[in-house]
């Protein structure tokens, strides 16, 4: 999707031909985040334009990203975002720097001293963003480990769920067309994978509760548990659909309600570090969880202790299994 567009941001560097070079082969066009061009349920309503606002906002961040490195000046722009809307700036800042990390000869350290400055209350979507940078890699796709081994190794799995969503929003028709494309990715790698796939479907059906849960229906069996986590993550952190709906997912999701409520949690935890509790957050927790978004962000931090090493289980899929069964007992107890 490269496009011949720069996307000039006031007051930055995009003078030097470094970066004007670097904005001419990176690029992404806006009009990639069309519902239209993308081919996703599209009903020209609020819920759609908040949907294609959230990728925009994305692409901003990448385009900064790739405008001026300087952790400073790109903190400045990603925060003049809004506050409900920065954790996706800051998402398409890490995927930008994290290309630019793998493809420098020199100076790979633009991504860390992100996470290890002004990016550090949007740790775990900076994760996710650099998941993006898997998909535009070749040799990176070819050695996912290798890819997400330098990243925290308990969030470094949020790098994958990113990738999924990336080939989601791009390849979705491959995957749903042949879901067997599933295979390729191995061992643990290809739930974490499943889970930024469930959460891409809340853009690719448009927040069609109904049409979701038939999507994930014509996916393996085995990854459905992954793809209702990805589902209950996106529908609690960028929302866009009424309580009613939200209550309706709920009662789709079935047998992985537990699932829905923990991805739900993740998002609540997420939105609760960055400082930009929404809402609909709020409202999703209530009905997912059945706890406000404070209690469910909570509940991630009070699970997180004392995990162990990672084994034959990942530590983090432990953490997600600790969380699931919490809200298992919730359920049992209301």
């Amino acid at each position: 999707m490269p496009t011949n567009r720069t996307f000039a941001i006031p007051g930055s560097a995009v003078n030097r031909p470094l970066t004007k070079l670097r904005s001419h082969v990176f690029a992404i066009s806006p009009a990639e985040t069309s519902f239209l061009r993308r081919g996703f349920r599209s009903r020209g309503d609020a819920t759609t334009r908040r949907l294609e606002g959230i990728g925009q906002t994305f692409l901003r961040g990448y385009h900064a990203a790739l405008i001026d490195e300087s952790p400073v000046a790109l903190a400045s722009e990603l925060d003049a975002c809004a506050p409900e809307l920065r954790g996706f700036a800051y998402e398409g800042a890490a995927m930008g720097l994290a290309l630019l990390d793998e493809l420098s000869p020199w100076g790979r350290r633009r991504l860390p001293d992100l996470l290890d400055g002004a990016g550090r209350a949007h740790a775990y979507m900076i994760h996710v963003g650099a998941g993006w940078a898997i998909a535009r890699v070749p040799w990176l796709r070819w050695s996912v480990w290798r890819a997400v081994s330098r990243l925290d190794p308990l969030l470094r799995w949020l790098a994958v769920d990113g990738y999924g969503f990336h080939e989601g929003y791009f390849h979705w028709r491959e995957y749903s067309n042949k879901p067997a494309r599933l295979n390729r990715l191995h061992g643990y790698a290809r739930h974490a994978f499943a889970q930024g796939l469930g959460r891409c479907l809340w853009f690719i059906e448009g927040a069609e509760v109904a049409r979701i849960a038939t999507a994930i229906s014509m996916l393996p069996p085995t990854l459905e548990a992954d793809l209702w986590s990805g589902v209950g993550l996106a529908c609690t952190y960028a929302g866009g659909v009424d309580r009613a709906s939200v209550s309706q997912l709920r009662e789709l999701a079935g047998t992985h309600q537990a699932k829905l409520a923990q991805g739900a949690a993740f998002a609540a935890k997420t939105r609760q570090r960055a400082g930009n509790t929404t809402e609909h957050t709020e409202m999703a927790c209530e009905v997912l969880c059945g706890m406000t978004a404070a209690a469910a962000a909570e509940v991630t931090d009070v699970l997180l202790e004392h995990l162990p090493e990672d084994g034959a289980v990942p530590a983090y899929e432990i953490w997600r299994q600790r969380i699931q069964s919490r809200f298992v007992k919730e359920r049992m107890r209301s």
